[in-house]
């Protein structure tokens, strides 16, 4: 036998689909790859299914995301999360008194994507000039923005594993820190 060519069957290198973004825009999730071809799987937790006793319940209207896109004969991408929630756009105001209550909600608060990954906090979907604050959880502010474009960046210097504060409008959501 010649050197170099023994009998073994070397094992094609298995390259690793791109990990995906999440973005939404006009009441969609959009998930999106760099690999060609790939299809993302997705995971929407949310913390209002809940059941218990008692006479009220907090409904907090957040949804958890996390997706990781897939290609046969590739290898899954790493997982993107973010929280999807609603803020208040005007926390002052009271509403309408002849609408329901979910109309009311609806009237007055707007959809935000919020992502903290890498000490990188960025929220989308806001509204032009909307002020952005990222706190540690102990209260130590990390950094403050204001919105341009619908989108706010702040840079902190909040670890892996660790609760991120983010506040905007009238609303304070905490994250994981990936």
């Amino acid at each position: 036998m010649e050197e170099g060519t023994g009998g073994g069957s070397e094992t094609p290198e298995v390259k690793k689909c791109e990990k995906p973004t999440i973005s939404y825009q006009d009441a969609r999730l959009y998930f999106k790859s760099a690999t060609e071809g790939a299809t993302c799987q997705y995971t929407i937790t949310d913390t209002d299914i809940k059941s218990g006793v008692g006479n009220e319940v907090q409904l907090t209207v957040m949804y958890h995301v996390s997706a990781f896109a897939q290609k046969p004969g590739w290898e899954d991408s790493d997982v993107a999360q973010g929280t999807l929630c609603w803020i208040e756009i005007d926390p002052q105001k009271e509403g309408i008194s002849d609408l329901s209550t979910s109309a009311k909600a609806a009237m007055q608060a707007m959809a935000v994507l919020i992502k903290a990954e890498e000490g990188l906090v960025s929220v989308e979907g806001l509204s032009e000039g909307t002020e952005v604050t990222v706190s540690s959880i102990d209260g130590m502010q990390q950094g403050m923005a204001l919105s341009r474009q619908g989108m706010a960046a702040i840079s902190t210097s909040i670890s892996r594993g660790q609760v991120a504060v983010v506040k905007m409008g009238g609303r304070a959501v905490k994250v994981l820190m990936r």
